[in-house]
């Protein structure tokens, strides 16, 4: 099944300690079905002092379930993403507005 989100797509997070926040997809693993939203989820992950980084507690952002996560249309509102084809080429639409994303 194609990806209704993607990278660099800007999300609205639906349910969970961070509902309400948006932010950017930095990756996403389609996989395990979960993605990474910059600056949503954070983790406190304790480092060990390397040659490379001081080390100490450092923020770290966690996965975030697909299934927790909208797209946000140009109204600024959560959106379901569609497919539909545009010729040759297919294409994601917001189903709120039928806008292409």
């Amino acid at each position: 099944m194609a990806a209704k989100l993607r990278k660099g797509d800007k999300v609205i997070v639906m349910a969970g300690k961070d509902k309400g926040k948006t932010g950017e997809i930095s990756s996403v693993d389609p996989k395990s079905g979960k993605a990474i939203v910059n600056g949503l989820n954070i983790a406190i992950r304790h480092e060990k002092q390397s040659q490379s980084s001081q080390g100490g507690r450092t923020p770290k952002a966690m996965p975030i379930d697909l299934s927790n996560l909208a797209i946000v249309d140009a109204n600024g509102k959560a959106t379901r993403v569609g497919f539909r084809m545009d010729g040759d080429n297919k294409v994601r639409f917001a189903k709120t507005t039928g806008d292409a994303i």
